[in-house]
Protein backbone atom coordinates (compact mmCIF):
# COMPACT_ATOMS: atom_id res chain seq x y z
CA UNK A 1 0.00 0.00 0.00
CA UNK A 2 1.23 3.46 -0.88
CA UNK A 3 2.10 5.45 2.26
CA UNK A 4 1.61 8.80 0.52
CA UNK A 5 -2.04 8.09 -0.27
CA UNK A 6 -4.37 10.22 1.84
CA UNK A 7 -7.58 9.21 3.42
CA UNK A 8 -10.65 11.04 2.19
CA UNK A 9 -11.98 13.43 4.81
CA UNK A 10 -15.31 12.52 6.30
CA UNK A 11 -18.20 14.94 6.38
CA UNK A 12 -18.10 17.15 9.46
CA UNK A 13 -21.33 18.82 10.57
CA UNK A 14 -19.41 21.41 12.57
CA UNK A 15 -17.59 22.58 9.44
CA UNK A 16 -20.79 23.80 7.76
CA UNK A 17 -20.68 27.17 9.52
CA UNK A 18 -17.08 27.64 8.50
CA UNK A 19 -17.92 26.70 4.89
CA UNK A 20 -20.77 29.26 4.80
CA UNK A 21 -18.48 31.94 6.21
CA UNK A 22 -15.91 31.10 3.56
CA UNK A 23 -18.53 31.32 0.80
CA UNK A 24 -19.69 34.65 2.23
CA UNK A 25 -16.14 35.99 2.14
CA UNK A 26 -15.72 34.78 -1.44
CA UNK A 27 -18.93 36.57 -2.39
CA UNK A 28 -18.11 39.86 -0.65
CA UNK A 29 -14.60 39.90 -2.12
CA UNK A 30 -15.60 38.72 -5.58
CA UNK A 31 -13.66 39.88 -8.58
CA UNK A 32 -15.46 42.77 -10.16
CA UNK A 33 -16.60 44.10 -6.84
CA UNK A 34 -20.02 44.80 -5.40
CA UNK A 35 -21.51 45.73 -8.77
CA UNK A 36 -21.05 42.23 -10.18
CA UNK A 37 -22.43 40.60 -7.05
CA UNK A 38 -25.46 42.93 -6.92
CA UNK A 39 -26.08 42.36 -10.62
CA UNK A 40 -25.99 38.60 -10.14
CA UNK A 41 -28.42 38.82 -7.22
CA UNK A 42 -30.78 40.96 -9.28
CA UNK A 43 -30.66 38.54 -12.21
CA UNK A 44 -31.49 35.57 -9.98
CA UNK A 45 -34.37 37.40 -8.33
CA UNK A 46 -35.81 38.63 -11.63
CA UNK A 47 -35.68 35.19 -13.25
CA UNK A 48 -37.35 33.51 -10.28
CA UNK A 49 -40.42 35.71 -10.66
CA UNK A 50 -41.38 33.90 -13.89
CA UNK A 51 -39.94 30.43 -13.30
CA UNK A 52 -43.14 28.76 -12.07
CA UNK A 53 -45.29 29.62 -15.12
CA UNK A 54 -42.53 28.28 -17.41
CA UNK A 55 -42.41 24.96 -15.51
CA UNK A 56 -38.93 25.72 -14.20
CA UNK A 57 -37.33 26.26 -17.59
CA UNK A 58 -36.66 29.95 -16.92
CA UNK A 59 -33.95 28.82 -14.47
CA UNK A 60 -31.75 28.07 -17.46
CA UNK A 61 -31.98 31.72 -18.47
CA UNK A 62 -29.76 32.60 -15.50
CA UNK A 63 -26.65 31.10 -17.10
CA UNK A 64 -26.53 33.14 -20.33
CA UNK A 65 -27.60 36.30 -18.51
CA UNK A 66 -24.88 35.97 -15.89
CA UNK A 67 -22.28 35.16 -18.54
CA UNK A 68 -23.25 37.96 -20.92
CA UNK A 69 -23.54 40.61 -18.19
CA UNK A 70 -20.40 39.35 -16.38
CA UNK A 71 -22.26 38.97 -13.10
CA UNK A 72 -21.65 36.66 -10.15
CA UNK A 73 -23.14 33.18 -10.53
CA UNK A 74 -23.13 32.57 -6.77
CA UNK A 75 -25.05 35.78 -6.15
CA UNK A 76 -27.51 34.89 -8.92
CA UNK A 77 -28.24 31.58 -7.24
CA UNK A 78 -28.70 33.32 -3.88
CA UNK A 79 -31.07 35.80 -5.54
CA UNK A 80 -32.94 32.90 -7.12
CA UNK A 81 -33.40 31.23 -3.73
CA UNK A 82 -34.46 34.54 -2.16
CA UNK A 83 -37.00 34.89 -4.96
CA UNK A 84 -38.40 31.48 -4.06
CA UNK A 85 -38.99 32.70 -0.51
CA UNK A 86 -40.98 35.76 -1.64
CA UNK A 87 -42.66 34.16 -4.66
CA UNK A 88 -46.01 33.22 -3.10
CA UNK A 89 -46.98 36.74 -2.04
CA UNK A 90 -45.56 38.10 -5.29
CA UNK A 91 -47.54 35.64 -7.42
CA UNK A 92 -50.78 37.45 -6.57
CA UNK A 93 -49.23 40.74 -7.64
CA UNK A 94 -47.78 39.08 -10.76
CA UNK A 95 -51.21 37.83 -11.79
CA UNK A 96 -52.79 41.27 -11.26
CA UNK A 97 -50.06 43.04 -13.23
CA UNK A 98 -50.37 40.46 -16.01
CA UNK A 99 -54.14 40.99 -16.14
CA UNK A 100 -53.63 44.75 -16.41
CA UNK A 101 -51.08 44.49 -19.20
CA UNK A 102 -52.56 41.72 -21.32
CA UNK A 103 -55.49 42.60 -23.56
CA UNK A 104 -58.69 40.70 -22.82
CA UNK A 105 -59.11 37.59 -24.92
CA UNK A 106 -55.44 37.25 -25.92
CA UNK A 107 -55.53 33.52 -25.25
CA UNK A 108 -58.61 33.12 -27.43
CA UNK A 109 -56.65 34.50 -30.37
CA UNK A 110 -53.89 31.94 -29.82
CA UNK A 111 -56.37 29.06 -29.54
CA UNK A 112 -56.63 28.54 -33.29
CA UNK A 113 -52.84 28.37 -33.77
CA UNK A 114 -51.60 26.29 -30.81
CA UNK A 115 -52.16 22.67 -29.82
CA UNK A 116 -54.78 22.13 -27.10
CA UNK A 117 -52.30 21.23 -24.30
CA UNK A 118 -50.17 24.32 -24.97
CA UNK A 119 -53.24 26.53 -25.22
CA UNK A 120 -54.49 25.29 -21.84
CA UNK A 121 -51.06 25.81 -20.28
CA UNK A 122 -50.81 29.34 -21.65
CA UNK A 123 -54.36 30.24 -20.69
CA UNK A 124 -53.65 29.31 -17.09
CA UNK A 125 -50.17 30.85 -16.89
CA UNK A 126 -50.08 33.79 -19.31
CA UNK A 127 -51.00 36.38 -16.67
CA UNK A 128 -48.46 34.94 -14.21
CA UNK A 129 -45.77 34.84 -16.89
CA UNK A 130 -46.23 38.39 -18.18
CA UNK A 131 -46.72 39.84 -14.70
CA UNK A 132 -43.72 37.88 -13.42
CA UNK A 133 -41.47 39.21 -16.17
CA UNK A 134 -42.53 42.80 -15.47
CA UNK A 135 -42.37 42.49 -11.68
CA UNK A 136 -39.10 40.56 -11.88
CA UNK A 137 -37.47 43.32 -13.90
CA UNK A 138 -38.76 45.97 -11.49
CA UNK A 139 -37.66 43.97 -8.42
CA UNK A 140 -34.25 43.35 -9.96
CA UNK A 141 -33.77 47.07 -10.50
CA UNK A 142 -35.05 47.95 -7.02
CA UNK A 143 -32.81 45.43 -5.26
CA UNK A 144 -29.63 46.16 -7.25
CA UNK A 145 -28.67 49.41 -5.51
CA UNK A 146 -29.33 48.38 -1.88
CA UNK A 147 -27.31 45.18 -2.37
CA UNK A 148 -24.51 47.14 -4.05
CA UNK A 149 -24.46 49.76 -1.29
CA UNK A 150 -24.48 47.10 1.43
CA UNK A 151 -21.53 45.28 -0.17
CA UNK A 152 -19.63 48.56 -0.58
CA UNK A 153 -20.27 49.35 3.09
CA UNK A 154 -19.01 45.90 4.18
CA UNK A 155 -15.94 46.31 1.96
CA UNK A 156 -15.27 49.79 3.36
CA UNK A 157 -15.50 48.50 6.94
CA UNK A 158 -13.09 45.67 6.13
CA UNK A 159 -10.58 48.07 4.55
CA UNK A 160 -10.85 50.49 7.46
CA UNK A 161 -10.26 47.67 9.94
CA UNK A 162 -7.18 46.54 7.99
CA UNK A 163 -5.87 50.14 7.86
CA UNK A 164 -6.28 50.57 11.64
CA UNK A 165 -4.62 47.23 12.31
CA UNK A 166 -1.69 48.21 10.07
CA UNK A 167 -1.32 51.61 11.82
CA UNK A 168 -1.40 49.88 15.21
CA UNK A 169 1.25 47.41 14.11
CA UNK A 170 3.49 50.17 12.76
CA UNK A 171 3.12 52.25 15.92
CA UNK A 172 3.95 49.28 18.15
CA UNK A 173 7.07 48.55 16.06
CA UNK A 174 8.17 52.19 16.29
CA UNK A 175 7.89 52.12 20.08
CA UNK A 176 9.74 48.82 20.48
Amino acid sequence: MNKTARKKKTFNVYGIGRWFKYQYLLLTRAKGGPVMVALGFSIGLAVEMFTLPTAGLAFFLIFPLVYSLRASMGAALIGFVFGKVIYLPMSFINKQVGALVLPHGVTMHLQSILPEWLNTFLRLNMKLLVGGIINGAVLGLLVFYPVKWMLEWVDGKRKEKRRRRKEQLLSSEAEG
